[in-house]
């Protein structure tokens, strides 16, 4: 279709057959300069790895609630971090958008979840309890 005129080749507009790279997701540098240690340049995802962290172990220590809410924000926050920074090391896995909504979407549901839970929830939401209750009959 397109001669190359540099290599003599042809280009075609078709994806290749087989694939010899990936291109790294917007962001996804590092997020702190070169010669820092390595747990300083991978600081946002080391923080959102904490936080979930701190809140599966207040859940091992029967503070379901609480942990559960504080892995949701966790989430919360690394997708705050994805929007914010422009550089975020390895956390951005996909594209900055796709990561934002993920990480968004899955800490909120969390949260919400967690609010939600049985017995004495601390958030009551109607339409949802109706739900429910017509699914479960």
């Amino acid at each position: 279709m397109f001669a190359d005129t540099s290599r003599g080749e042809k280009r075609t507009r078709r994806f290749p057959l087989w694939t010899r790279d990936t291109a790294r997701p917007e962001g996804g540098g590092r997020a702190a300069p070169g010669d820092a240690p390595a747990p300083a340049r991978q600081w946002p995802l080391i923080a959102v790895l904490v936080c979930a962290g701190l809140g599966l172990l207040l859940t091992a220590f029967d503070l379901f609630r609480v942990g559960t809410i504080l892995v949701g924000v966790g989430l919360l926050g690394g997708a705050v971090m994805r929007w914010v920074l422009p550089s975020v090391g390895m956390l951005a896995v996909r594209s900055r958008f796709t990561d934002m909504v993920t990480y968004g979407i899955l800490g909120l549901a969390i949260v919400l979840l967690a609010m939600m839970a049985q017995p004495d929830p601390w958030l009551k939401i109607p339409f949802l309890q109706d739900t429910l209750h017509f699914t479960v009959r």
